[in-house]
C-alpha cells in the first residue's frame, strides 16, 4: 500500500472515530485536521469536500460490519443462517450502539447534502440482500422456511424495520417516557422473534 493510501485510511480512521463519538453535524473538517495534525488544505486535497469523507467512513464502517457480523458459515440450515442474520442486528447494537447514531446521522446529513454519490454504498448495502437471499434458498431447499410470495419484499421490510428500531433505540435518553421504560435488547429480540415466526413453514 502507497503511502498515499496510508494517509487516506488514516485520515478515514481519524474521521471515523470523532463521528462516532460525536455526531457528523457536529465534526468540522476542521476538527478532523486538528486531530491529524494535518492543515485543513491537505483533507481538500485528499477528498474534496467533507461529504466525500463521511461517505469514506460509512463504507469503512460498512465493511467492518459485514466481515465481523454478517458471516453466517457456521450455520447449517438455512433456518439457522437467518436467525444468525437478523440477531447480527442486536449484536451489533449491543457492541457498538454508536454505529446506529452514525447511521441516523448520515442518513440525514446525506440527504441533504446529495444523494447522487450513493451508488458504491448501495452496492455495499446490496451485499446484506444477497446474503439474506442465499439463506433463504438454502431454507427452502432443506425445508426449514416456507414459500414467501415476495421475499424481496419481505426483506426489506423486515431489514428496514430492525435497522430503525436499532436507530431509535440508540438514542441514549429517548424522546419519550416509554423510550426508557422497555429494555432496548429486548424490544429488538422481540421484533426478531417475530420474523423469524414468519418464516417457520406453516403447520400442516
Amino acid at each position: 500500500m502507497g503511502m498515499k493510501n496510508l494517509k487516506f485510511n488514516y485520515f478515514v480512521d481519524i474521521a471515523t472515530q470523532l463521528f462516532m463519538s460525536s455526531s457528523i453535524a457536529e465534526v468540522t473538517i476542521k476538527d478532523i485536521a486538528m486531530e491529524a495534525e494535518v492543515g485543513e488544505a491537505t483533507l481538500y486535497r485528499y477528498f474534496g469536500k467533507k461529504q466525500t469523507i463521511v461517505l469514506m467512513v460509512a463504507m469503512k464502517l460498512q465493511e467492518q460490519t459485514n466481515q465481523e457480523y454478517f458471516n453466517l458459515k457456521e450455520e447449517k440450515t438455512g433456518f439457522d443462517k437467518l436467525k444468525a442474520f437478523y440477531e447480527s442486528y442486536f449484536r451489533i447494537f449491543s457492541d457498538h450502539p454508536n454505529y446506529y447514531n452514525f447511521i441516523r446521522d448520515f442518513d440525514a446529513y446525506m440527504a441533504n447534502e446529495g444523494k447522487e454519490e450513493l451508488v458504491e454504498y448501495e452496492n455495499g448495502i446490496d451485499v446484506y440482500k444477497n446474503i439474506f437471499l442465499e439463506a433463504y434458498e438454502l431454507g427452502l431447499k432443506d425445508g426449514t422456511v416456507r414459500q414467501i410470495e415476495d421475499i424481496e419484499m419481505f426483506y426489506f421490510s423486515t431489514a428496514h424495520s430492525l435497522l430503525e428500531l436499532c436507530k431509535k433505540l440508540s438514542m441514549n435518553n429517548g424522546l419519550l417516557t416509554q423510550d426508557r421504560t422497555i429494555e432496548k435488547t429486548k424490544e429488538i429480540e422481540c421484533l426478531v422473534h417475530i420474523f423469524l415466526n414468519s418464516l417457520k413453514p406453516l403447520c400442516v
